[in-house]
C-alpha cells in the first residue's frame, strides 16, 4: 500500500478554501494539513488543524511539521511579503505550490473574454476604495511565488477565479439577492444593463484545485478559472425567479442615480468581468456546472443556514 501524500493548506477554513478541504478529504491518498488562525475550526476527520498566523514566522516555524510536502495550497496570501514569509520559513521541502489568485490582476480591457496573457495591472486602483490593492498585490504575489519557486527548484501553478458563489460564501453577493426576496424588498438593477460576469461555482473550483495537484500539466503555468456562461443582471434576476420560484419585478434606475443613493449592488453596473477559462478546462477535460443549476444548489443551503439560524432563536 502506498504511503499518503502530505498537502500542507494555508488558509481552508472559509469559503473556497473550506469547500476544497471538504472535496480533498474523499480521496484517501492525501495526509491533510490546514494552517490558519483557528477562528472557524473545521472539525473534519482525518484532517490535522495547526493554529497560527502566516504572519509569524516564529509560529509558523513552531506548528508546521518538518515534513516532504507533496504541495502546498495557499488561499489567503494577498501580498508578496505573504509569499516570500511563507518560503523562509515553511519547515520541510514541497514539491508543488498552488496560489489561489484572482482574475482582478488584469487591466481593464476590450479584448473579451480576458485570457491569461492580457496586460496585468501596473497599479493600484483608487477607484475601489478599500479593495485599491487587491488585484494590483495578488499580482505582486504572483510574481514573487515565480521569484522563489525559481529559488526554491519547486513548480508553481497560480490559478485565477472570477466571479465565485456558492455555499460559505461570506461575501454579500448571491445572498445580497436571496435576502432581499425573503424580506419581500424590492431588488433594484440597472435600466441599462448591459454588463456580462464570468462566475464559477465554488465546487467547481474546490474540484479544479484538487486535479491541479502533482499534475505535471499546470506546473508553472497560470490559469482563470470560470464557466462558459456569461451572466447579466437581466439574467441573474431570471435565474433567481427560477431557483425561488418567486415572480420578481425588478425596479430599474440609471447608473447615476444607484450611485447616488449608494445601492450596494454587488457587481459592476456598467463594466464586464468576462473571462476566458478555456486553457484551464481543456488542459483538465473539465466542464463547469450551469449557472442556474449551481445557483439553485446555493439557494438550497442558503434555505438551511435560514432554518438553522431561526431553530436556534
Amino acid at each position: 500500500m502506498m504511503d499518503k501524500k502530505n498537502l500542507l493548506i494555508i488558509g481552508g477554513s472559509y469559503f473556497t478554501g473550506r469547500v476544497f478541504v471538504e472535496e480533498i478529504i474523499k480521496n484517501n491518498e492525501y495526509n491533510v494539513f490546514v494552517y490558519n488562525r483557528g477562528n472557524l475550526p473545521l472539525k473534519k476527520k482525518g484532517v490535522k488543524e495547526l493554529i497560527g498566523d502566516r504572519d509569524d514566522i516564529h509560529r509558523i516555524k513552531e506548528v508546521i511539521p518538518d515534513i516532504e510536502w507533496h504541495a502546498l495550497i495557499d488561499f489567503c496570501a494577498y501580498t508578496p511579503e505573504d509569499i516570500e514569509k511563507m518560503f523562509i520559513s515553511l519547515p520541510g521541502t514541497f514539491r508543488q505550490y498552488i496560489f489561489i489568485s484572482t482574475a482582478t490582476v488584469y487591466e481593464e480591457s476590450v479584448n473579451l473574454p480576458v485570457k491569461e496573457d492580457a496586460p496585468k495591472l501596473t497599479k493600484l486602483q483608487p477607484q475601489l476604495g478599500e479593495y485599491a490593492d487587491y488585484g494590483f498585490n495578488k499580482w505582486r504575489s504572483e510574481c514573487k511565488l515565480r521569484e522563489m519557486c525559481a529559488t526554491r527548484k519547486a513548480v508553481y501553478t497560480v490559478l485565477r477565479p472570477a466571479i465565485i458563489y456558492g455555499k460559505y460564501n461570506y461575501a454579500p453577493r448571491e445572498s445580497y439577492f436571496f435576502d432581499l426576496i425573503r424580506d419581500n424588498q424590492p431588488i433594484v438593477i440597472p435600466d441599462k444593463p448591459i454588463a456580462l460576469f464570468s462566475f464559477a461555482w465554488v465546487t467547481d473550483v474546490a474540484r479544479l484545485v484538487v486535479k491541479c495537484i502533482g499534475n505535471e500539466k499546470v506546473f508553472n503555468r497560470e490559469f482563470n478559472i470560470a464557466a462558459e456562461d456569461l451572466v447579466s443582471y437581466e439574467r441573474f434576476i431570471q435565474v433567481l425567479e427560477s431557483v425561488t420560484e418567486k415572480r420578481l419585478t425588478p425596479m430599474t434606475m440609471s447608473v447615476d442615480e444607484i450611485n447616488a443613493r449608494k445601492i450596494p449592488l454587488p457587481f459592476p453596473l456598467d463594466q464586464h468581468l468576462i473571462y476566458s477559462g478555456l486553457r484551464l478546462n481543456h488542459t483538465l477535460a473539465y466542464k463547469h456546472i450551469p449557472f442556474e443549476d449551481g445557483m439553485r444548489r446555493t439557494y438550497a443551503y442558503y434555505q438551511w443556514l435560514q432554518k438553522r439560524r431561526h431553530s436556534h432563536l
